[in-house]
Order: C-alpha cells, then sequence, then structure tokens
C-alpha cells in the first residue's frame, strides 16, 4: 500500500513560513551601531531604568580594539544592498532559522526530506522532523511577533529620570514634571546638569529630521566627522536604491544617564532614551511609502564636547 505524499503541502507550508519571515526581515531590518565613545568604546555602557538591558556592541569605529576579542565588533555593519534605512527596527530570528527552513525546504522540494537516503522509515522520520520544524519555527515566530507588539514595561518610582549630580535638584529628562530622586545608573564624573539634557532632547529631535531631510549640513553640526561619514554613506546608498527614509513626530518618552566621564580635554555622555518616531521609508520617483510608520525605539547615544563646547553626537547603540 503507497502512502499519499505530503511532500507538496509541506514545501507549500514551509515556503509560505519563509515568505512570512522574510516580508518581516524587510519591515524590520538590522539596525547599525557605530561610532566612538573613546576609551569605552568596546565596553557596554551601564543599564538604566529606561534601556534595563545592554547595549548592542559597537558594529564600525575609528577607534581601533584596545582587548582581546574586540576587532570582530570593529568588522562593517549591514551591507548597502540591505532593505531598510537608518531608523529601521531590528528582527528577532535572522539568518540562523532561515537557514534551518531554507535547508528543510530545498530537501523537500528535492523529494529528500531531512533522511531521503535511508529508506521508507528513515523518510517517514525525515518528514515528521520537518513538520516539527516548520512548527517551532512559527511558534517562534509568533512569540517574537506577541513581544514585539507588547507595552514598554513600566518600572517602580520615577522612570522618567535625568541624571544630575548630588548637589542638584533632580528633574526630569524631557520635561514631564515630577520630582521623584534621579536613579544612578553609572558613575556621573563630569557632573551632567539640567541645560546638558536640554542639549542632548534638542539634538535628538535635530539629527533625525535632518537625516529625514538629507540635509548634511544641518547634520555637520550636530555630529562628530566619524558620525557624519557614517550617516552620508546611508544617505547615498538610499539614494542608490532610489528610496528616501522620511522621519518625522520624533518624540522623546523617557531617558537617563548611563555614564559620564573625562578623557583629557574630551567630556563624554551616555544617555538611554526610548522615543517615538514615524520612519516611512519612501520611493524617491513616486513618493510612494514602501515600509515602516510611527514606532519607538530604545538606544544609547553618546555624546562628546572638547573643552566644555557644543556637544556632538558620536556613537549609536541599539537596545533589545
Amino acid at each position: 500500500m503507497r502512502f499519499p505524499s505530503f511532500r507538496p503541502l509541506l514545501a507549500i507550508g514551509a515556503a509560505l513560513t519563509a515568505l512570512v519571515m522574510i516580508a518581516a526581515s524587510v519591515d524590520a531590518a538590522p539596525r547599525m551601531n557605530f561610532g566612538s565613545r573613546g576609551s569605552k568604546t568596546f565596553s557596554p555602557p551601564p543599564a538604566t531604568q529606561t534601556a534595563p538591558t545592554t547595549a548592542a556592541p559597537i558594529q564600525r569605529s575609528v577607534t581601533p580594539p584596545a582587548q582581546p576579542g574586540a576587532s570582530t565588533a570593529a568588522r562593517p555593519a549591514t551591507p548597502a544592498t540591505q532593505p531598510g534605512g537608518f531608523f529601521n527596527r531590528p528582527g528577532l530570528l535572522g539568518g540562523l532559522a532561515a537557514g534551518f527552513l531554507g535547508a528543510g525546504l530545498f530537501g523537500m522540494l528535492f523529494g529528500n526530506g531531512l533522511f531521503g537516503g535511508l529508506g521508507g522509515l528513515a523518510s517517514m522520520l525525515g518528514l515528521i522532523l520537518q513538520l516539527g520544524l516548520v512548527a517551532i519555527v512559527g511558534y517562534m515566530l509568533w512569540s517574537w511577533w506577541q513581544r514585539r507588539n507588547q507595552p514598554a514595561a513600566a518600572y517602580a518610582g520615577a522612570p522618567y529620570l535625568r541624571e544630575v549630580h548630588a548637589d542638584a535638584t533632580p528633574q526630569n529628562f524631557g520635561g514631564m514634571g515630577g520630582s521623584a530622586p534621579a536613579s544612578k545608573a553609572g558613575s556621573d564624573q563630569i557632573g551632567t546638569t539640567p541645560a546638558d539634557f536640554d542639549d542632548f532632547e534638542r539634538l535628538l529631535g535635530e539629527i533625525q529630521l535632518a537625516y529625514g531631510a538629507e540635509d548634511l549640513n544641518r547634520l555637520r553640526a550636530c555630529l562628530t566627522p566619524e558620525m557624519l561619514s557614517y550617516f552620508s554613506e546611508e544617505l547615498t546608498n538610499n539614494a542608490g536604491r532610489g528610496v528616501v527614509n522620511k522621519v518625522s513626530d520624533v518624540k522623546l518618552l523617557q531617558g537617563d544617564l548611563a555614564e559620564s566621564w573625562r578623557e583629557g580635554a574630551r567630556e563624554y555622555a551616555s544617555v538611554a532614551i526610548r522615543y517615538a518616531i514615524n520612519d516611512q521609508m519612501v520611493e524617491r520617483a513616486s513618493g510612494r511609502v514602501i515600509s515602516g510608520g510611527p514606532q519607538e525605539a530604545t538606544e544609547v547615544w553618546t555624546f562628546v564636547r572638547v573643552q566644555r563646547g557644543a556637544w556632538l553626537l558620536s556613537a549609536i547603540q541599539q537596545v533589545s
């Protein structure tokens, strides 16, 4: 007796699952983590209430790695041909699950299964394993989608806190009111002030809007030369793909200091920020929206100034 073959149906199901994963990755392309944090470039900034998990390591930097193993973090980030723009959100499953799924899919399409060469029993076992693989990937995808759409966790106390030195009155990063004590994430060697945090919030909006307008002159006034080169490269890549990364409605939702320190005449401040943004990838010729929309992001931005001059953005790191 010959059992009916379910391989075509399995192949179709696996292909549909793969297409769903590809569509999610296009809408949620990885973001780059680049720039310099001086001697702390390859050291993670301390966690804060705004960013309670560790920030991603720097992937591109002009600062040479200062410790063994850090050289892998200095490799170039995502290639220029990758869809999405500078402000796209990170995906979860990535190439590993896609690779397993692809292997199973090819096996089904070519009629071999996972154990196709071992005879009928092994072939049946291969089909069962393939079904289990598709189910596992589907469950992981569903779980990731659920986590992605959950609201940000609330923390006890006052979550919208800016860091100030000990003899100053705590103020809220973003001007949202309240007077609860400021939380201490890391050391504040430079003694950040409310005026500093006003500058950080202003730069958040100015940089994102200037990027969306492709205005390099405005960006030059807000970025270090290294960061300007990365932003310029991304804008050039967008132009080559015939798209524009339109950015609007930038609003700081929460922020606090991770750490600040001095290195000679330079002062650094790493700030965890959570903000809302309308981030769209638009077709340059027609104005058609390809992907994106209103969303939120949590990142660590590092600012630097020389001899108490103007703050400039020197690094960006994503927070999962």
